[in-house]
């Protein structure tokens, strides 16, 4: 793939409301072969098709637009799901883009005018406080029901949520697992306290003096990775621990119980982009490194009762139910067909996004929203695990219900991704031979690789979206 045919330019767009001057035209659009669909680098057409109109509460407007009339819609019938890192800010440092795009999602008194939601793998803090970050840096007014953090689909995993869980991460563990509804969560940090003959890596932090525990840890019955630990070493070592001895780490291990303990991990990138020249170590590489310690001591796979985060199918499911809830609470009568998933890793954005996407076109031919159909595993690994049937019957409903049509995927080139690799003369064989970041339970399919769209920055993703949905919310 090449962004060599992107060329940016001037023109003034004609519309109901006067005209504007619109910064990107894409020539030449390239279409990527390969996989089952066929997707190309693709923007604002050149011919005129205004984006917004000075209207006032009608459904849709006409407008004149080159070739005849062009009806435009005010009110949405879709929504975006928008990546953070890479897309929006790289590290704390915003995207110029970034303001200006969302300039064009609220009107004059700063309410959305189509549902968005912020889906990001990230997982070290609350909604709440990543709601907040982010209206200071766009400039808008962002809630927390916006927000979903890799963690957020636990809240349906009622059957942990009174257990004992030991918990993995950073930021403030014990707030976000008691905000997600586990009553009994414990710590690594708390772990290696009540035993301090497990952690030894590091001589220096050897105890001196042994002194007995005064409280008992109960049984740990489950594994929660939420994202990328500070000390792997430590992390590493206890949860094999944990894993190996049935949930009791001052015991000898007992290689004979397999499967173990349950293991629920969110957050499955390898790499992310920050303000480094290069894509920095993400929980995903925490991942590969505990589960080929533990095949390595055992023999055996390490299993998964579920794995959340982009590109898992359950991630968008739950991103889907909020899109819907935005648009019931702003009473938007059209139903959300389209989401147009935005971001900048293929190998988590985009191949979650045409996973989706074949989840929800496979329904609609079959008639049926399932939701016993998308997996919560997400993969078809021999090591993943499905347990659909233990999400609460509640949110199974909510979930499967008015479930969209179509999940477009849309690629920026602000973060991961690399607009300036040459092109290859063979794409699809290139695009078949790529290294899969992807987790070992995924199955790399080149056509789930594929962007729909490629375009320069989030504020390009805005206006090829508003132009394919010929919609005019003002």
């Amino acid at each position: 793939m090449t962004m060599q045919y992107m060329e940016r330019v001037g023109f003034t767009e004609l519309g109901c409301a006067g005209e504007r001057a619109h910064p990107w035209v894409f020539h030449s659009p390239l279409h990527v072969s390969g996989g089952s669909r066929s997707r190309h680098v693709q923007g604002c057409a050149s011919s005129s098709i205004p984006f917004r109109a000075a209207v006032a509460a009608p459904i849709s407007v006409l407008c004149p637009a080159a070739g005849g009339m062009q009806q435009l819609s005010v009110l949405p019938s879709f929504g975006f799901l928008f990546d953070i890192d890479g897309v929006l800010v790289r590290g704390k440092t915003p995207i110029p883009a970034a303001k200006t795009a969302f300039q064009k999602l609220v009107n004059s008194q700063g309410q959305f005018v189509v549902p968005v939601v912020f889906v990001t793998n990230a997982g070290n803090c609350l909604r709440q406080e990543k709601a907040d970050q982010l209206s200071q840096l766009l400039g808008v007014a962002i809630s927390q029901d916006q927000v979903m953090m890799s963690h957020s689909p636990l809240r349906m995993f009622k059957r942990y949520h009174d257990k004992c869980v030991l918990v993995s991460g950073q930021g403030p563990l014990l707030d976000i697992a008691q905000d997600l509804g586990f009553c009994q969560p414990i710590t690594i940090e708390t772990l290696r306290e009540k035993h301090p003959l497990l952690d030894v890596v590091d001589h220096d932090r050897r105890p001196n003096v042994l002194y007995p525990s005064a409280v008992e840890l109960p049984k740990i019955e489950a594994v929660v990775l939420f994202g990328e630990p500070v000390r792997w070493e430590t992390n590493l070592q206890l949860i094999i621990d944990v894993l190996l001895t049935s949930g009791y780490p001052g015991n000898p291990y007992h290689r004979e119980n397999y499967p173990h303990i349950p293991v629920l991990a969110c957050n499955m990138d390898l790499m992310w982009v920050a303000e480094a020249q290069s894509p920095r170590f993400g929980h995903g590489t925490f991942m590969v490194c505990l589960e080929n310690i533990y095949k390595k001591i055992t023999g055996k796979d390490l299993k998964y009762e579920a794995l959340m985060g982009k590109p898992s199918k359950v991630t968008y499911q739950y991103a889907e139910y909020l899109i819907r809830a935005q648009a019931a609470e702003r009473q938007w009568q059209h139903p959300i067909h389209t989401l147009y998933a935005v971001g900048d890793n293929l190998m988590t954005d985009v191949y979650g996004a045409n996973l989706y996407n074949r989840y929800l076109e496979e329904n609609s031919r079959q008639g049926s929203k399932s939701w016993v159909q998308a997996k919560v595993a997400g993969g078809r690994g021999p090591a993943a695990l499905s347990q659909d049937e233990e999400i609460d019957n509640s949110w199974e409903n909510e979930l499967a219900s008015a479930a969209a049509a179509h999940c477009r995927s849309v690629l920026v080139c602000t973060g991961v991704y690399n607009p300036h690799t040459e092109m290859p003369l063979d794409t699809r064989a290139s695009i078949a031979e790529m290294v899969f970041h992807g987790h070992r339970d995924f199955r790399f399919e080149p056509g789930l690789v594929e962007p729909d769209h490629i375009v320069p920055d989030v504020d390009a993703a805005v206006d090829l979206v508003f132009q394919l949905e010929n919609f005019a919310p003002y």
